[in-house]
């Protein structure tokens, strides 16, 4: 805080400094106090990304979640988490499905340690594994441990 440099002129110069100090401590603690009153749990959260112009109306990512806690540092802890990419024209790309994880807003990251469930947008690849990072900046996704793939059979014909 920035102290103002008030000549001491005499009983009334000092009467103004413990005005303009109990006003300074005053606004201080009003700040404060409206700070602390931040929403404590969210339900039903969600983040949205999309493309760059001119194809701004078009959602790139959705990251969702049933409940959602804020942490210190700008993180948040989510919980049943659904990633959902999609690409340019509208189609879904992956869902990534995970029980709980953390989203640092500040960073575009989401992560856990914990199991999830990835699933193209056609349901013709399945991977589960064990551990996730996902960014958001390039939309890349990294599965740490026991990862396991099924492939769906389909129709590969084309209409």
């Amino acid at each position: 805080m920035r102290r103002a440099n008030i000549p001491d002129t005499g009983h009334g110069s000092r009467v103004t400094r413990v005005v303009i100090a109990g006003l300074i401590l005053f606004l201080a603690t009003t700040d404060n106090r409206a700070q602390s009153n931040v929403v404590s749990h969210a339900s039903d959260f969600t983040s949205v990304e999309y493309y760059a112009a001119p194809n701004q109306q078009q959602m790139k990512s959705r990251l969702s979640g049933a409940e959602a806690q804020p942490l210190p540092g700008g993180l948040l802890a989510i919980k049943q988490l659904q990633l959902e990419t999609f690409e340019l024209n509208g189609k879904p790309e992956i869902v990534v499905n995970a029980p709980e994880c953390l989203y640092d807003q500040l960073n575009g990251t989401a992560s856990s340690p914990g199991r999830l469930q990835v699933q193209t947008g056609d349901g013709k690849i399945r991977v589960e594994g064990e551990g996730f990072l996902w960014r958001q900046s390039d939309s890349f996704l990294t599965i740490s441990n026991r990862v396991s793939t099924v492939l769906v059979p389909g129709s590969d014909k084309k209409n």
